[in-house]
């Protein structure tokens, strides 16, 4: 599937996966594409872990409380460094949104579905408590979960405002 293609599929696919594994050798390769995003003053502030153990899945499933992830044989959690990178600012959330929609169009492209979670961890402690599920050290910061797997069932793209309601040349009207 070509970049294209994969941008006009990408959906936020809330629904339960099939049993089907994902390879990690797949896992490592959408992992990739996000590594290689742009990042400021090249900080490379973005890290993941790679979650497939069920236990491990079962428990944040439980956390974060979709049931639909229940379903889900993989995950990944986007971790950011947020230390000031450059004079006195950062660039973190810049740098973890540019690795996650690598990694979303990099599922979607190679036959996955996936979903950008981040609003359900900022509630009830949950990025904290994943976080000390998965060990993350204090000095970063749980940004979002992203399930992946095969969707089991047909989702499209939610519709998109046309581009002459969203972009404009020179000038905006």
């Amino acid at each position: 599937m070509d970049l294209f293609e994969a941008i006009n599929k990408r959906h936020s696919y809330r629904a339960e996966f099939t049993s089907e594994i994902v390879p990690e050798k797949t896992l490592k390769k959408i992992v990739q594409a996000g590594i290689q995003a742009p990042s400021g003053k090249n900080s490379q502030s973005t890290e993941f872990i790679i979650v497939n153990k069920k236990e491990l899945l079962t428990e944040i499933s439980e956390i974060i409380g979709y049931s639909y992830l229940h379903t889900a044989p993989a995950m990944i959690a986007v971790l950011s460094d947020t230390r000031e990178t450059y004079f006195d600012m950062t660039f973190y959330k810049e740098d973890y949104a540019a690795a996650v929609e690598n990694i979303l169009l990099s599922a979607t492209a190679l036959g996955y579905a996936s979903l950008w979670i981040d609003g359900a961890l900022r509630r009830e402690n949950r990025a904290q408590r994943i976080s000390e599920l998965l060990h993350i050290p204090a000095d970063r910061k749980l940004s979002v979960i992203l399930p992946i797997g095969i969707p089991a069932e047909k989702r499209k793209q939610c519709e998109k405002k046309a581009l002459e309601d969203r972009a404009w040349f020179n000038f905006y009207k």
